[in-house]
Parts: structure tokens; C-alpha cells; sequence
């Protein structure tokens, strides 16, 4: 994936009311090229650039950038968080259950899961959120040559 610009980036962040300021832009950068990444794995990406960072900076940052919807939080069960660019579309997601790596699924064919409830108890629903769990290829693999 080819990263965006700052220009695009700090628009982006200014049209969701928020400052532009190099944490937000090197968080933005780092989930450009690392989809799915937990907060650790985008700590270890921004610190080379921005070295008097900390993880507690990271997490504020992640936190701001979701609550302004410029980034998905997605919360397997058993794992991390993990943050991705990719918002606004309702996209579902497949997470191994060996080694927990985690992938985009565009849509549902076939038999679709429950989508709308049997009863909102007075919700007004705007999203579904479907997680598909299984083995990824490389644990297939692994598991067919024991």
C-alpha cells in the first residue's frame, strides 16, 4: 500500500475537528502500512520518528483518532485490540484461532448471519459487526503435517 502524503493525512484529521499535530500523522502513517496492528506494533513504528514517544501516547492518540472515525478499533476475543484505517463501509473480519492473524472479509454470501435483530429493545441499529473465526492457511499447514 502506498503511503499517503502529510497533506492528505493532516486534512483528513483536520476535517474530523481534530489538531494535526506528527503523533497523530506517524499513527496515521504506521496503519497505512500495517492494517490490523495493535497498539504495540504501531508503538514500534512511530518511535523511530517520533523517539520521545511512549506507549501511553500511542494508546491516547489511537483512542482520539477512533472517537473522531478516522480509525476502526476491532477487538477479537483473546487478543488485542487492533486499529485499522478502513472505516465506514461495515466490513466484517476472519481471525485464525492458531495464531491470530486477522483479515478483511468485504461481504457475506451464501446463508447470511443474523443482521437484523428479532428484537432492537428500542435501539436505533446502525452496524453489525461479524467476525468470522478459523485456521489461516500457514496453521492449516501446519496442523495437516502432524
Amino acid at each position: 500500500m502506498q503511503t499517503t502524503s502529510p497533506g492528505v493525512l493532516g486534512e483528513r484529521i483536520r476535517d474530523a475537528g481534530l489538531k494535526v499535530t506528527e503523533p497523530r500523522l506517524a499513527v496515521m502513517r504506521a496503519l497505512e502500512t500495517r492494517p490490523h496492528a495493535d497498539a504495540d506494533a504501531v508503538f514500534g513504528a512511530v518511535r523511530g520518528a517520533l523517539p520521545g514517544t511512549s506507549i501511553q501516547a500511542v494508546y491516547g492518540v489511537l483512542a482520539a483518532l477512533a472517537t473522531a472515525g478516522l480509525l476502526r478499533k476491532i477487538e477479537p476475543a483473546g487478543s488485542p485490540a487492533r486499529y485499522e484505517l478502513r472505516t465506514g463501509d461495515n466490513h466484517h473480519h476472519v481471525v485464525c484461532s492458531g495464531c491470530g492473524a486477522l483479515e478483511d472479509v468485504d461481504c457475506v454470501v451464501g446463508h447470511a448471519p443474523c443482521l437484523t435483530p428479532s428484537a432492537d429493545s428500542g435501539f436505533a441499529i446502525h452496524t453489525a459487526e461479524v467476525t468470522f473465526w478459523g485456521l489461516c492457511p500457514a496453521c492449516q499447514a501446519s496442523t495437516d503435517s502432524h
